[in-house]
């Protein structure tokens, strides 16, 4: 039985704001020392699949240089597949970019079909979970089954984001329908699909040919075989998952791994999240320095009298002194100067918070109110940032010298615009 991953990792991810406007959403940085897409990788190699193949498409260059020839995942062999990493390329026709998910699959079907694999497991790289995917084969296998999607029950408030099914009994799919204005249920497809390869290339094949198509898995080729009576299961998922494609999820799952117990146990010696991890000093913290239910990476430094509560730090973070950081994810080598109060805020790497700076603040009217700063952005001494803010990239003084009283009302979104 041999099984060849496909991860998706093109996506824009324009829900992320900032924190996509110089990197693809797999490659964006998750829990202190990891990326996104670490979690699909290391999904992969602890199921005993080591033939990965990774499908990028929008800024692809940071993805590439953290995955490399995948030697962290053990992944930097040959005889097994190892990893590959493919973007984009001009061939025969002018199909450079890709239409949608099968589509990214079809156009790379030939690096697919390379080991002659009997599954082809099909997986969004942006997702946080931890499966056993030979787990899923194995039902796939039992079932005798075409196509096996993993499935999830999600709040019915939510269930227009996803693919909704209906099934029988033995989990037999009788029903697809992708994003539906008004979901007749809560049984969500997780973007997770099993196929039998020769399967799979035929309906490639039938669909490439259909200019009425969008080329998308849940779009058309799903719903297309449940239509042809072809036999389609769902594997029911009963972990934590979550699609970290928006601020507010993004914040969420930090808050998630800080629970008592957490979302996830990241300590798992028997399913351990795999990473390119950064030569680091130790953490520093300094006399008076209090820490509450945080977790803090190497190289962080924090100054005495600082406080940090529930709250993420990445490598290289400076908290100085008698600053204040509640709620809040701090990326890669920011700098939260003295006196300075960070809360429920998103702090992209290299990004500089002014002494006695105020930013981001508790939204008391039901919704998160999440701010977010922008990698390298330099926000003056003493301003005040409301809650719900978003700040591009590479703000600089100059960017912030209209605004009355240092002052940024909550909402304002500066440098940056909704797509």
């Amino acid at each position: 039985m041999k099984t060849k991953a496909v991860i998706l990792a093109g996506g824009e991810g324009t829900r992320l704001a900032t924190l996509t406007t110089k990197r693809a959403k797999p490659a964006v940085p998750f829990a202190g020392k990891y990326r996104i897409i670490d979690f699909t990788l290391s999904n992969c190699v602890n199921s005993n699949i080591f033939d990965v193949l990774i499908l990028t498409q929008y800024r692809p260059h940071s993805l590439i240089d953290h995955i490399g020839k995948g030697r962290p995942w053990d992944l930097d062999r040959s005889f097994t597949g190892g990893v590959q990493i493919l973007q984009p390329y001009k061939g025969r026709f002018d199909t450079d970019w890709y239409a949608g998910t099968a589509d990214a699959v079809a156009q790379n079907v030939n690096f697919v079909r390379r080991g002659n694999p009997e599954y082809v497991l099909i997986l969004s790289g942006d997702h946080i979970y931890q499966m056993a995917y030979d787990e899923l084969i194995d039902f796939h296998r039992e079932k005798g089954a075409d196509c096996t999607i993993c499935v999830i029950r999600v709040p019915m408030d939510e269930a227009s984001r996803y693919g909704i099914l209906d099934v029988n009994e033995d989990y037999s799919v009788k029903d697809f329908i992708e994003k539906p204005k008004n979901p007749p249920g809560n049984l969500a497809s997780m973007g997770i699909y099993v196929f039998n390869y020769h399967v799979l290339e035929m309906l490639l094949k039938d669909d490439q040919k259909k200019r009425d198509s969008s080329h998308d898995f849940g779009k058309d080729l799903i719903p297309r075989m449940v239509r042809d009576n072809m036999k389609v299961f769902a594997y029911a998922y009963g972990g934590y998952w979550i699609d970290v494609g928006t601020i507010d999820a993004y914040w969420e799952a930090h808050m998630d791994l800080l629970a008592s117990p957490p979302s996830l146990n990241l300590n798992d010696r028997t399913w351990v999240i795999h990473t390119l991890s950064e030569e680091r000093a130790p953490v520093s913290i300094q006399a008076g320095a209090v820490i509450k239910n945080s977790l803090v990476t190497n190289g962080s430094v924090i100054c005495e009298g600082a406080v940090v509560e529930r709250s993420v730090l990445s490598p290289g973070v400076y908290v100085g002194p008698n600053a204040v950081i509640r709620e809040s994810i701090i990326l890669n080598d920011a700098y939260i100067a003295a006196g300075a109060n960070v809360e429920r805020c998103i702090i992209d790497k290299i990004a500089f918070i002014g002494e006695d700076a105020n930013v981001g603040s508790i939204q008391q009217m039901g919704e998160l109110g999440i701010t977010c700063i922008g990698k390298g952005t330099r926000v003056p001494q003493g301003f005040t940032v409301g809650h719900s803010c978003i700040l591009g990239v590479d703000l600089q003084d100059s960017h912030f010298a209209s605004f009355e009283n240092k002052i940024i009302p909550s909402g304002t979104h500066l440098g940056y615009e909704k797509k």
